[in-house]
């Protein structure tokens, strides 16, 4: 049996696709330089080239990483290979919106838990999205932060370091998020208590998120922020 959310202090959230809609940002961005440009896109098929070209061996910190990616998928896409693109694309992270639940659900888990980000983007584009988020975090934790990206334990490492600092350890901790790849896999490898947040229920594949070696079965499973909140609510209501 999974722990109960009431036994948790923490919980640490994955941000981009997980609370930000990162697939919804970079499908509207490319539709609209498509459309300057007289053509059309499949936002799906745009996802798929997304996520071969920004797992490639030489590819950068996220979001300034998109200008590469865009120079890579732009001809296969029959867009402009034109650098200022590229910086669109990249720009236009500082405007991806939060899924509609996000902010929400997070003011309410707010009540009951201190809320950690754990994002591999950058602290600049985590201060736009924290913003739409409604400023909800306990702490913070990015790849500017931790010189590395998630799935590597090292990421997690800074993060049980933090709450060890503040007398609790990663036991006090639910992981959340989206991708299986970047944080479901290896938060059960550390032995994590985690929540699979499942955004794509309703779509086929992966979209713009690597496919992961093999699946984990999470902790918890919901299909929205919103869900995950509801169940909280009611776990601390039947303690009472």
């Amino acid at each position: 049996m999974a722990k109960g959310f009431s036994e948790f202090k923490y919980m640490t959230f994955d941000v981009v696709g997980t609370l930000i809609d990162f697939e919804g940002g970079i499908t509207t961005c490319l539709a609209g330089i498509a459309a300057d440009a007289g053509v059309a896109i499949d936002g799906e098929a745009a996802l798929a080239l997304y996520r071969q070209a920004r797992y490639m061996p030489d590819a950068g910190l996220f979001p300034d990483d998109l200008v590469r990616v865009y120079m890579v998928i732009a001809p296969q896409l029959g867009l402009p290979a034109e650098e200022k693109y590229g910086v669109r694309l990249r720009d236009s992270a500082s405007a991806w919106q939060g899924f509609p639940d996000s902010a929400v659900a997070l003011a309410e888990l707010a009540k009951s838990h201190r809320l950690i980000a754990m994002t591999n983007a950058r602290r600049w584009a985590l201060d736009h999205f924290e913003k739409q988020l409604g400023s909800p975090f306990f702490a913070t934790f990015t790849a500017d932060d931790t010189g590395t990206e998630k799935p590597d334990p090292a990421f997690f490492q800074k993060v049980f370091d933090f709450v060890a600092s503040r007398g609790d350890c990663k036991d006090d901790i639910l992981h959340v998020a989206q991708s299986q790849h970047h944080d479901i896999g290896i938060s059960r490898a550390l032995g994590m208590t985690n929540c699979w947040i499942e955004r794509r229920h309703a779509q086929k594949g992966y979209g713009g998120t690597i496919e992961p070696e093999r699946f984990t079965a999470p902790d918890h499973h919901f299909t929205s922020m919103a869900a995950l909140a509801a169940a909280v609510r009611e776990s601390l209501k039947e303690r009472t």
